[in-house]
């Protein structure tokens, strides 16, 4: 019996001792180019979408008026585009994140286009808190209540038609960017195509 706790005791000791010293010395993944570890996709997926859904508002407290979505398009254009791609171009170094940056005006699935199948509470809620092991920064502290709201709408609507001058700020091109030929894609019903450029491979 003294033998068995004594093994159980070594045990326990060795499985902490040998894990310390993979990360101290070892090569756990760091790197973007890394692959994942065994459900670590599902590890920091489960606990972010319980918490969403246990702290996301039910509503945003204002419609999604042209007014409204024209400001949010502002603040897609100087705080998001450049992780999350524009209208009709994807971002350039969005696919050599880890994990991904999703791009918000390709379809993707079953014709979704960016997070539109979400409520704008969730996409709120990730604008406003960031989401950690992930380069989503939190605006809590850069937009207000009311520019995180604008742009959760806007991303909300993404699948739908949508104003004219909307669409011009979504479409103004970069400063100093050249024009790139473009593959189309599958448009919202009632818009114009949507033209993104694929992702470049890893």
């Amino acid at each position: 019996m003294r033998s068995f706790f004594l093994g159980l005791l070594l045990g326990l000791l060795f499985l902490p001792a040998a894990g310390w010293c993979w990360f101290r010395f070892g090569h756990p993944p760091v790197a973007v180019t890394d692959p994942p570890l065994p459900f670590e996709r599902e590890i920091v997926s489960v606990p972010l979408h319980a918490r969403i859904d246990r702290e996301m508002p039910p509503h945003a407290g204002m419609d999604p008026s042209p007014a409204n979505l024209l400001l949010g398009a502002e603040v897609y254009r100087a705080q998001c585009e450049s992780c999350h791609g524009g209208y009709g171009r994807a971002s350039s170094y969005g696919a050599h994140m880890f994990p991904r940056s999703p791009q918000l005006w390709a379809p993707h699935g079953h014709g979704v286009v960016g997070v539109s199948d979400d409520p704008p509470g969730e996409t709120y809620w990730k604008v406003k808190n960031g989401i950690r092991l992930s380069g989503m920064p939190s605006y809590a502290r850069v937009l207000n209540e009311t520019e995180m709201w604008q742009v959760s709408l806007l991303l909300a609507g993404a699948d739908k038609p949508l104003p004219a001058d909307v669409l011009d700020v979504l479409k103004r091109p970069l400063p100093g960017a050249t024009t790139a030929a473009a593959a189309p894609a599958e448009a919202p019903a009632g818009d114009t195509p949507i033209p993104v450029e694929p992702l470049p491979a890893e």
